[in-house]
């Protein structure tokens, strides 16, 4: 853990399907624009094997509500198909709400369908596609375009 202090998810993050067991909290750090940050395992519930991580940044800036987003996240490939990841995303919302997230920005490529069908599925809206300002690390790998979802913290999980 670090030394930033951050509440600490009080809420039970877990559906049935899925739980998110806190790993790590990161600092922020400023000079290249970076928030704090909670770092999740996700895990079946059922048996606590780890199917994939997420990352929730905490703290809202230009560059995350159009590039970076709020969450990213990875899933196995062995377990992937099955809604983890969308899953994973409503167990942030009391989180979001503690720490006075809203919306809840996510980016994705636009060829990644699926991730871009994990952001529907957990009851983001689409809202726009946009190009990339060169010069960033992302643009440096390649990526010209986001796909950007807002994910509304007053949505109640189901």
């Amino acid at each position: 853990m670090s030394d930033v202090t951050l509440p600490l998810p009080t809420a039970d993050l877990n559906d049935g399907v899925v739980r998110l067991r806190l790993r790590e909290i990161t600092s922020a750090i400023p000079e290249r624009g970076w928030v704090p940050a909670y770092h999740f395992t996700i895990e079946r519930a059922d048996s606590g094997d780890p199917v994939g991580l997420l990352r929730f940044r905490i703290g809202t800036s230009e560059w995350i509500s159009l590039y970076a987003g709020h969450v990213g996240y990875a899933i196995s490939e062995p377990h992937r198909g099955r809604r983890y990841a969308s899953r994973a995303l409503r167990l942030l919302l009391p989180l979001a709400r503690l720490n006075e997230i809203t919306p809840i920005w996510i980016t994705c490529d636009p060829g990644n369908l699926a991730s871009r069908r994990t952001c529907e599925l957990a009851g983001a809206r689409f809202i726009s596609t946009i190009p990339l300002p060169p010069g960033n690390d992302m643009y440096e790998r390649g990526d010209r375009f986001k796909c950007r979802y807002r994910l509304d913290p007053d949505l109640r999980a189901q």
